[in-house]
């Protein structure tokens, strides 16, 4: 597959997943990094998100799980909480997710997530996102 055709790829993923927030980020890295943003685009939404043994229900559950579990990733939680919304996990979902890490990964990142949880849920509510 070509570069172009992953990074093609990779947008109309990007889309269905992070749309606005997703292109926020990419854009955050003109003048820095436009490298990492292609990365992100070609490779993680090009080539991961493309396969098609998992949805992106279940992609977006995994990656908001991996963010939780690294702490110090609430910028990344925020635009993945947002994404798992856009392609159809519930609130609960979410944070049902979230207490399912909590005997592996402990209280503090569990609570970390929840309290980015509920600021994108707070600005879907004010119409903010």
């Amino acid at each position: 597959m070509t570069e172009d055709l992953r990074f093609n790829i990779g947008l109309k993923n990007l889309k269905k997943v992070d749309d606005k927030a997703g292109q926020n980020v990419i854009e955050s890295l003109t003048g820095i990094s436009e490298d990492i943003g292609r990365y992100i685009i070609e490779f993680a939404f090009g080539d991961i998100y493309e396969r098609d043994v998992l949805d992106l229900k279940q992609r977006e559950m995994i990656t908001i799980t991996s963010l939780l579990t690294q702490g110090d990733t609430s910028p990344q939680l925020d635009v993945h909480i947002n994404g798992s919304l856009n392609v159809g996990l519930t609130r609960e979902q979410i944070i049902e997710t979230f207490i399912q890490a909590i005997p592996y990964v402990g209280f503090p990142k569990v609570l970390n997530a929840v309290t980015v949880a509920k600021k994108v849920f707070t600005d879907i509510d004010n119409n903010k996102i």
